[in-house]
């Protein structure tokens, strides 16, 4: 598997020489694959749709972030067919690497040697999770892997995951042995680390939004005026802001949303 460059950048030096490769862990928006754990309330389709405004938002998030420090774009999308999916949704700044394996470990691994095989002094991986993940994480991410030394650079997620993993070489073992999808994620992935001996830079916790209650969390985040950290900036998400105004203005959804989260949260 490669990296899968678009015409308009096929040969870029500016790619090529960029100190850090930040690519998103990405899987092509199909209904009844997707989100689905936003549903209820949400239907298959809008779960779709709602994964692909993320899509959207967290590359324009890189892209912006790459005006302000030495980063390069990338997707690692899967299935394998998916490529026209990612071409229609990603701007073509944004190259495509292929990464569909079955264990996400494997992926993520992948997905960071073809960052590292691409020439970049340091590799980082992020979720597709996080549509209004603040840009000043990644370009502190890019800083700090800049210096002197091995280390990891970590971004804990609020469900005991993390949103982003940066090294500047291959470290297969830091992904081996976790327990995937559980809140026990970013706790081995540091005692892995610590077995490897690296040093580890904790980022401040931020969330996914993979459930109905975090879900919740992005919608006061853009529409109530309440930040998840109030000390960090969270990104626009204009993608994501429009689809779920979309959403909102759909008869008792809005009703729905907030009812199917306390039942969830008191369960």
């Amino acid at each position: 598997m490669g990296v899968v460059m678009r015409s308009a950048i096929v040969g870029s030096d500016d790619a090529s020489v960029s100190a850090c490769g930040v690519a998103v862990m990405a899987k092509a928006s199909v209904p009844g694959r997707t989100k689905t754990r936003l549903v209820p309330p949400l239907t298959f389709d809008q779960a779709a749709q709602c994964n692909t405004a993320f899509l959207r938002d967290i590359a324009d998030n890189i892209l912006a972030a790459s005006t302000e420090a030495s980063i390069a774009g990338y997707i690692a999308y899967g299935p394998p067919d998916a490529r026209s999916f990612f071409e229609e949704h990603v701007p073509r700044e944004i190259a495509l690497i292929e990464a569909s394996y079955p264990s996400l470990g494997d992926c993520l691994d992948q997905a960071i040697a073809q960052l590292l095989a691409r020439g970049h002094g340091a590799a980082v991986v992020v979720n597709c999770d996080s549509p209004t993940l603040p840009r000043s994480l990644l370009i502190q991410t890019t800083e700090l892997l800049g210096r002197p030394g091995e280390r990891v650079v970590l971004g804990p997620a609020l469900d005991g995951g993390y949103y982003l993993l940066g090294v500047k070489a291959r470290h297969p073992r830091l992904l081996e042995n976790i327990a995937w999808s559980t809140e026990r994620v970013a706790q081995q992935t540091l005692e892995r680390a610590a077995e490897l001996r690296l040093p580890v830079h904790m980022l401040p916790t931020w969330y996914d939004v993979d459930d109905l209650a975090t879900l919740k969390m992005l919608l006061c985040e853009l529409f109530e005026g309440q930040p998840f950290a109030p000390r960090l900036s969270p990104a626009r998400a204009h993608y994501t802001r429009a689809f779920m105004q979309s959403l909102l203005a759909i008869p008792g959804l809005k009703e729905r949303l907030v009812l199917h989260t306390v039942r969830r949260a008191a369960g």
